[in-house]
């Protein structure tokens, strides 16, 4: 006696629905069956489908990935990225605008599983505009919850920067030196200066995170990451 397998229909899924409550494995599977162009993101286990992003999100965009890839190229071993999917925990799941993480190898708290980053990056960055309303409010809990150590969100119209560290498991304002300078704590010599941002002079931008790349403290934080990679290959 002979049995013919019966091939078995593909697996229909829902699409996602903004504003509709999902856990992040099954937000998951119904985002890599959403066509290519859809972008989504599950904050606090509510889905949320941004507007398409205008020039006036995309430019200081790319202002700031240059920004974090100068300080990348001049600290060996870390990594970075641009609207990458994070998974922070069962409730979320996010396209941060920006990150810089120290690799798994190297110590930091962030894995790679099957080519999605897992857990919170070191350092993560949010272009805030039509999205403030919850980059500072759910998305900023899901960040807290998830142990991202510092959270900097670039405000749009009106131009404010809100830079937190993570003090005691919860966030606390970074707040700017006398010279209106953020200063990482996390990653030293990461300076920003937010008047040369903001008004798009990247000589002068550069220049003051030259100055953070120059002190002390970056140089024994890249000399502790050297000792850390001898002999590894981060991922």
């Amino acid at each position: 006696m002979s049995t013919v397998e019966r091939a078995q229909p593909p697996k229909t899924l829902p699409p996602l629905v903004a504003g509709e409550h999902l856990d992040q494995p099954t937000f998951h599977e119904r985002y890599e069956a959403m066509p290519e162009d859809t972008w989504a993101e599950l904050v606090g286990g509510v889905v949320y489908m941004p507007s398409p992003v205008r020039t006036d999100h995309s430019e200081p965009d790319d202002d700031v990935a240059y920004w974090v890839a100068h300080y990348k190229r001049h600290t060996k071993g870390l990594r970075s990225g641009k609207n990458a999917t994070v998974i922070l925990d069962v409730l979320g799941e996010v396209q941060p605008d920006g990150h810089l993480r120290i690799p798994e190898a190297l110590g930091g708290q962030t894995r790679i599983e099957r080519g999605y980053l897992v857990g919170g990056p070191e350092l993560v960055i949010e272009i805030a505009r039509s999205s403030r309303h919850y980059d500072l409010n759910a998305k900023k809990a899901d960040y807290e919850r998830a142990g991202v150590r510092e959270y900097l969100v670039i405000e749009l119209d009106p131009d404010r920067i809100h830079w937190f560290i993570r003090r005691r498991n919860r966030f606390r304002k970074l707040r700017p030196g006398p010279d209106g300078i953020y200063r990482s704590q996390v990653s030293p010599g990461l300076w920003l200066d937010p008047e040369a941002f903001y008004a798009q002079d990247l000589d002068r931008l550069i220049a003051v995170l030259d100055q953070g790349l120059a002190t002390p403290e970056h140089a024994a934080f890249a000399a502790e990451l050297e000792r850390r990679g001898a002999g590894r290959r981060p991922r």
